[in-house]
Protein backbone atom coordinates (compact mmCIF):
# COMPACT_ATOMS: atom_id res chain seq x y z
CA UNK A 1 0.00 0.00 0.00
CA UNK A 2 1.11 3.66 -0.46
CA UNK A 3 2.43 5.82 1.66
CA UNK A 4 -0.62 8.71 2.22
CA UNK A 5 0.66 11.50 3.66
CA UNK A 6 -2.39 13.18 5.81
CA UNK A 7 -2.40 16.79 5.81
CA UNK A 8 -4.91 18.93 7.29
CA UNK A 9 -6.66 21.57 4.83
CA UNK A 10 -7.15 25.29 5.17
CA UNK A 11 -11.08 23.94 6.16
CA UNK A 12 -9.52 22.13 8.96
CA UNK A 13 -7.96 25.13 10.48
CA UNK A 14 -10.55 28.06 9.22
CA UNK A 15 -12.83 25.74 11.84
CA UNK A 16 -10.84 25.08 14.12
CA UNK A 17 -11.25 26.94 17.83
CA UNK A 18 -9.40 27.01 21.04
CA UNK A 19 -10.30 25.91 24.35
CA UNK A 20 -10.69 28.82 26.83
CA UNK A 21 -8.00 31.07 28.31
CA UNK A 22 -8.15 29.61 31.69
CA UNK A 23 -8.43 26.06 30.30
CA UNK A 24 -5.69 26.23 28.50
CA UNK A 25 -3.43 27.68 30.96
CA UNK A 26 -4.79 24.75 33.41
CA UNK A 27 -6.77 27.10 35.82
CA UNK A 28 -10.32 26.25 35.83
CA UNK A 29 -11.88 22.88 35.00
CA UNK A 30 -15.26 23.84 32.80
CA UNK A 31 -16.69 20.63 32.72
CA UNK A 32 -17.41 20.77 36.75
CA UNK A 33 -17.78 24.34 37.10
CA UNK A 34 -20.69 24.07 34.27
CA UNK A 35 -21.93 21.65 36.72
CA UNK A 36 -21.02 23.98 39.70
CA UNK A 37 -22.92 26.93 38.13
CA UNK A 38 -25.64 26.06 36.42
CA UNK A 39 -29.42 26.70 38.02
CA UNK A 40 -32.64 25.97 37.62
CA UNK A 41 -34.55 28.61 35.28
CA UNK A 42 -37.31 28.15 37.85
CA UNK A 43 -35.30 29.21 40.83
CA UNK A 44 -36.46 33.19 39.41
CA UNK A 45 -32.13 34.46 39.39
CA UNK A 46 -31.59 32.71 43.22
CA UNK A 47 -27.88 32.81 43.26
CA UNK A 48 -26.15 28.99 43.05
CA UNK A 49 -23.45 29.74 46.29
CA UNK A 50 -19.91 27.78 45.89
CA UNK A 51 -17.69 26.96 48.90
CA UNK A 52 -14.54 27.78 46.64
CA UNK A 53 -11.11 26.17 48.53
CA UNK A 54 -8.11 27.02 47.24
CA UNK A 55 -4.49 26.55 48.47
CA UNK A 56 -1.58 28.43 48.41
CA UNK A 57 2.09 27.49 49.45
CA UNK A 58 1.59 29.77 52.45
CA UNK A 59 -2.42 29.95 52.50
CA UNK A 60 -5.61 28.72 52.83
CA UNK A 61 -8.69 30.50 50.86
CA UNK A 62 -12.16 29.59 51.80
CA UNK A 63 -14.87 32.06 49.54
CA UNK A 64 -18.51 31.92 49.03
CA UNK A 65 -19.04 32.45 45.64
CA UNK A 66 -22.07 32.88 43.06
CA UNK A 67 -21.68 33.43 39.54
CA UNK A 68 -23.44 36.22 37.27
CA UNK A 69 -22.99 36.76 33.74
CA UNK A 70 -20.78 39.47 34.60
CA UNK A 71 -18.27 37.01 36.33
CA UNK A 72 -18.03 35.62 39.92
CA UNK A 73 -19.34 37.77 42.89
CA UNK A 74 -17.44 36.82 46.73
CA UNK A 75 -20.03 36.73 49.10
CA UNK A 76 -17.54 36.61 52.31
CA UNK A 77 -13.91 35.22 52.29
CA UNK A 78 -11.75 33.91 54.90
CA UNK A 79 -8.01 33.02 54.92
CA UNK A 80 -5.85 30.96 57.52
CA UNK A 81 -3.76 34.07 57.97
CA UNK A 82 -6.62 35.77 59.86
CA UNK A 83 -6.07 32.16 62.85
CA UNK A 84 -3.17 33.93 64.72
CA UNK A 85 -6.16 35.98 66.02
CA UNK A 86 -7.39 33.60 67.32
CA UNK A 87 -4.43 31.93 68.86
CA UNK A 88 -3.58 29.50 66.22
CA UNK A 89 -0.39 30.91 65.03
CA UNK A 90 1.57 27.81 63.81
CA UNK A 91 0.69 25.36 60.60
CA UNK A 92 -1.40 27.55 58.94
CA UNK A 93 -2.10 25.04 56.36
CA UNK A 94 -2.41 21.84 57.51
CA UNK A 95 -5.68 20.05 57.62
CA UNK A 96 -7.02 21.32 61.16
CA UNK A 97 -6.23 25.11 59.72
CA UNK A 98 -8.54 23.86 56.85
CA UNK A 99 -10.64 23.30 59.32
CA UNK A 100 -10.61 26.27 61.27
CA UNK A 101 -10.33 28.59 57.97
CA UNK A 102 -13.81 27.04 57.02
CA UNK A 103 -15.10 27.24 60.42
CA UNK A 104 -13.88 31.14 60.29
CA UNK A 105 -16.19 30.93 56.41
CA UNK A 106 -18.88 29.96 57.46
CA UNK A 107 -19.78 32.12 60.76
CA UNK A 108 -18.80 35.04 59.04
CA UNK A 109 -21.17 34.17 56.15
CA UNK A 110 -23.76 33.56 58.50
CA UNK A 111 -23.62 36.01 60.37
CA UNK A 112 -23.72 38.81 57.32
CA UNK A 113 -26.69 37.09 55.81
CA UNK A 114 -28.55 37.17 59.42
CA UNK A 115 -29.09 33.52 60.00
CA UNK A 116 -25.93 33.23 62.28
CA UNK A 117 -28.35 33.05 65.71
CA UNK A 118 -30.63 30.32 64.07
CA UNK A 119 -28.08 27.82 62.71
CA UNK A 120 -24.99 27.61 65.18
CA UNK A 121 -23.98 24.08 63.85
CA UNK A 122 -21.99 22.30 65.60
CA UNK A 123 -20.23 23.93 68.73
CA UNK A 124 -18.21 20.93 70.09
CA UNK A 125 -17.45 18.33 67.24
CA UNK A 126 -17.37 14.52 67.89
CA UNK A 127 -15.78 13.54 64.49
CA UNK A 128 -19.52 12.06 63.20
CA UNK A 129 -21.27 12.82 60.07
CA UNK A 130 -23.17 15.78 60.92
CA UNK A 131 -25.52 17.82 58.00
CA UNK A 132 -27.03 21.11 58.85
CA UNK A 133 -31.23 20.31 58.74
CA UNK A 134 -33.83 23.27 58.24
CA UNK A 135 -35.78 24.03 61.79
CA UNK A 136 -38.72 22.76 62.72
CA UNK A 137 -40.47 26.29 63.31
CA UNK A 138 -42.86 27.27 61.37
CA UNK A 139 -41.64 30.25 58.31
CA UNK A 140 -38.60 29.56 59.71
CA UNK A 141 -35.56 30.28 56.95
CA UNK A 142 -33.98 26.92 55.37
CA UNK A 143 -30.23 27.00 56.42
CA UNK A 144 -28.29 28.62 53.58
CA UNK A 145 -26.96 25.96 51.06
CA UNK A 146 -23.44 25.79 48.99
CA UNK A 147 -21.91 23.46 46.65
CA UNK A 148 -18.00 22.29 47.35
CA UNK A 149 -15.47 23.73 44.79
CA UNK A 150 -12.52 21.66 44.82
CA UNK A 151 -11.17 23.28 41.97
CA UNK A 152 -8.33 21.03 40.21
CA UNK A 153 -7.40 19.52 43.26
CA UNK A 154 -7.56 16.24 44.13
CA UNK A 155 -10.40 14.72 45.75
CA UNK A 156 -8.33 11.70 47.68
CA UNK A 157 -9.20 10.26 51.17
CA UNK A 158 -7.95 12.55 54.34
CA UNK A 159 -7.51 15.93 51.91
CA UNK A 160 -7.03 19.45 53.11
CA UNK A 161 -10.17 20.42 50.77
CA UNK A 162 -12.82 17.63 53.43
CA UNK A 163 -10.92 19.79 56.24
CA UNK A 164 -12.61 22.85 55.46
CA UNK A 165 -15.81 21.33 54.06
CA UNK A 166 -16.00 19.76 57.42
CA UNK A 167 -15.66 23.36 58.81
CA UNK A 168 -18.18 25.52 57.12
CA UNK A 169 -20.85 22.22 57.54
CA UNK A 170 -19.82 22.42 61.23
CA UNK A 171 -20.25 26.26 61.24
CA UNK A 172 -24.11 25.85 60.17
CA UNK A 173 -23.50 25.72 56.29
CA UNK A 174 -25.76 23.08 54.28
CA UNK A 175 -23.10 21.26 52.48
CA UNK A 176 -24.41 17.92 50.45
CA UNK A 177 -21.87 15.51 51.20
CA UNK A 178 -21.08 11.99 52.64
CA UNK A 179 -18.16 10.88 54.85
CA UNK A 180 -16.28 8.74 51.98
CA UNK A 181 -14.15 11.35 51.82
CA UNK A 182 -12.78 12.33 55.49
CA UNK A 183 -9.51 10.93 57.17
CA UNK A 184 -11.05 7.75 59.18
CA UNK A 185 -13.16 6.29 56.66
CA UNK A 186 -12.50 2.59 55.60
CA UNK A 187 -13.30 1.32 52.32
CA UNK A 188 -13.84 -2.06 53.27
CA UNK A 189 -16.45 -2.05 55.33
CA UNK A 190 -17.64 1.31 54.64
CA UNK A 191 -17.88 3.02 58.22
CA UNK A 192 -15.89 6.03 58.90
CA UNK A 193 -14.14 6.06 62.45
CA UNK A 194 -15.20 9.31 64.01
CA UNK A 195 -12.42 9.08 66.35
CA UNK A 196 -9.85 9.42 63.96
CA UNK A 197 -11.70 12.47 62.35
CA UNK A 198 -11.84 14.04 65.93
CA UNK A 199 -8.32 13.55 66.27
CA UNK A 200 -7.20 15.11 63.25
CA UNK A 201 -10.00 18.51 63.73
CA UNK A 202 -8.41 19.11 66.97
CA UNK A 203 -5.04 18.56 65.21
CA UNK A 204 -4.40 15.50 66.88
CA UNK A 205 -2.10 13.87 64.20
CA UNK A 206 0.35 16.67 64.29
CA UNK A 207 0.35 16.46 68.13
CA UNK A 208 0.92 12.17 67.68
CA UNK A 209 3.47 13.16 64.70
CA UNK A 210 5.68 15.38 67.36
CA UNK A 211 6.01 13.12 70.07
CA UNK A 212 7.00 10.23 67.35
CA UNK A 213 9.74 12.84 65.83
CA UNK A 214 11.11 13.67 69.38
CA UNK A 215 11.77 9.80 70.58
CA UNK A 216 13.10 8.99 66.92
CA UNK A 217 15.22 12.17 66.11
CA UNK A 218 15.48 14.50 68.77
CA UNK A 219 17.87 17.67 66.02
CA UNK A 220 15.25 16.99 63.33
CA UNK A 221 12.44 17.63 65.97
CA UNK A 222 13.92 20.82 67.18
CA UNK A 223 14.47 21.98 63.71
CA UNK A 224 11.09 21.34 62.50
CA UNK A 225 9.21 22.76 64.98
CA UNK A 226 11.34 25.25 66.12
CA UNK A 227 8.62 27.80 65.73
CA UNK A 228 6.62 25.81 67.79
CA UNK A 229 9.16 25.42 70.53
CA UNK A 230 10.05 29.48 70.69
CA UNK A 231 6.25 29.89 71.76
CA UNK A 232 6.65 27.06 74.32
CA UNK A 233 4.32 25.11 72.66
CA UNK A 234 4.25 21.58 73.64
CA UNK A 235 2.21 18.67 71.83
CA UNK A 236 0.24 18.63 75.12
CA UNK A 237 -1.06 22.21 74.13
CA UNK A 238 -2.05 21.76 70.53
CA UNK A 239 -5.73 20.39 71.62
CA UNK A 240 -6.42 23.11 73.73
CA UNK A 241 -5.53 25.68 71.54
CA UNK A 242 -7.67 24.64 68.58
CA UNK A 243 -10.48 24.55 71.38
CA UNK A 244 -10.01 27.71 72.36
CA UNK A 245 -9.48 28.99 68.84
CA UNK A 246 -13.13 27.70 67.81
CA UNK A 247 -14.65 29.07 70.95
CA UNK A 248 -13.21 32.83 69.60
CA UNK A 249 -13.80 32.07 66.33
CA UNK A 250 -17.94 31.58 66.99
CA UNK A 251 -18.06 34.49 69.46
CA UNK A 252 -16.62 37.05 66.60
CA UNK A 253 -16.17 36.00 63.25
CA UNK A 254 -16.61 39.43 61.55
CA UNK A 255 -13.23 40.68 59.53
CA UNK A 256 -10.81 43.00 60.65
CA UNK A 257 -8.56 44.33 58.59
CA UNK A 258 -4.18 44.31 60.50
CA UNK A 259 -2.55 47.39 61.21
CA UNK A 260 -0.14 48.64 58.11
CA UNK A 261 3.24 49.37 59.30
CA UNK A 262 3.86 51.71 56.13
CA UNK A 263 1.41 53.97 53.77
CA UNK A 264 1.58 51.45 51.62
CA UNK A 265 -0.42 53.70 48.99
CA UNK A 266 1.41 56.65 49.46
CA UNK A 267 4.91 54.33 48.51
CA UNK A 268 3.01 53.45 45.44
CA UNK A 269 2.08 56.93 44.65
CA UNK A 270 5.81 57.86 44.87
CA UNK A 271 6.76 56.21 41.78
CA UNK A 272 3.50 57.12 39.87
CA UNK A 273 4.27 59.44 36.66
CA UNK A 274 1.28 62.26 37.00
CA UNK A 275 -0.74 62.21 33.82
CA UNK A 276 -1.12 65.53 31.79
CA UNK A 277 -4.00 67.27 31.17
CA UNK A 278 -4.73 68.55 27.58
CA UNK A 279 -3.91 72.15 28.40
CA UNK A 280 -0.78 71.17 29.75
CA UNK A 281 0.45 68.86 26.63
CA UNK A 282 -0.61 71.97 24.62
CA UNK A 283 1.56 74.25 26.67
CA UNK A 284 4.53 71.66 26.87
CA UNK A 285 4.36 71.55 23.07
CA UNK A 286 4.38 75.66 22.60
CA UNK A 287 7.38 76.17 25.14
CA UNK A 288 9.31 73.17 22.91
CA UNK A 289 8.21 75.52 19.57
CA UNK A 290 9.45 78.59 21.23
CA UNK A 291 12.44 77.08 22.68
CA UNK A 292 13.01 75.73 18.97
CA UNK A 293 12.72 79.47 17.58
CA UNK A 294 14.98 81.04 19.93
CA UNK A 295 17.99 78.60 19.32
CA UNK A 296 17.51 79.05 15.81
CA UNK A 297 16.41 75.66 14.89
CA UNK A 298 18.83 73.49 16.76
CA UNK A 299 17.26 70.92 19.47
CA UNK A 300 18.52 69.52 22.76
CA UNK A 301 19.46 65.93 22.69
CA UNK A 302 16.92 65.37 25.45
CA UNK A 303 14.27 66.95 23.59
CA UNK A 304 14.76 65.00 20.65
CA UNK A 305 14.52 61.90 22.96
CA UNK A 306 11.27 63.11 24.50
CA UNK A 307 9.67 63.76 21.25
CA UNK A 308 11.04 60.18 19.83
Amino acid sequence: MPFVKKIKSDAYFSRFQVKYRRRREGKTDYYARKRLVTQAKNKYNAPKYRLVVRFTNKDIIVQVVYARLQGDFVLCAAHSKELPRYGINHGLTNWTAAYATGLLCARRALTKIGLADKYEGVAEPDGSLVLTEALDEEDAPRPFKCYLDVGLKRTSTGSRVFGAMKGASDGGIFIPHSDKRFPGYDPESKELDAEVLKKYIYGGHVAEYMESLEEEDDERFKKQFSTYLADGVGSEDIEEIYTSAYAAIREDPTFKPTEKTRDWKAETLKFKVPKLTLEQRQARIAEKIEKFKATGGAMDEDEEDDDE
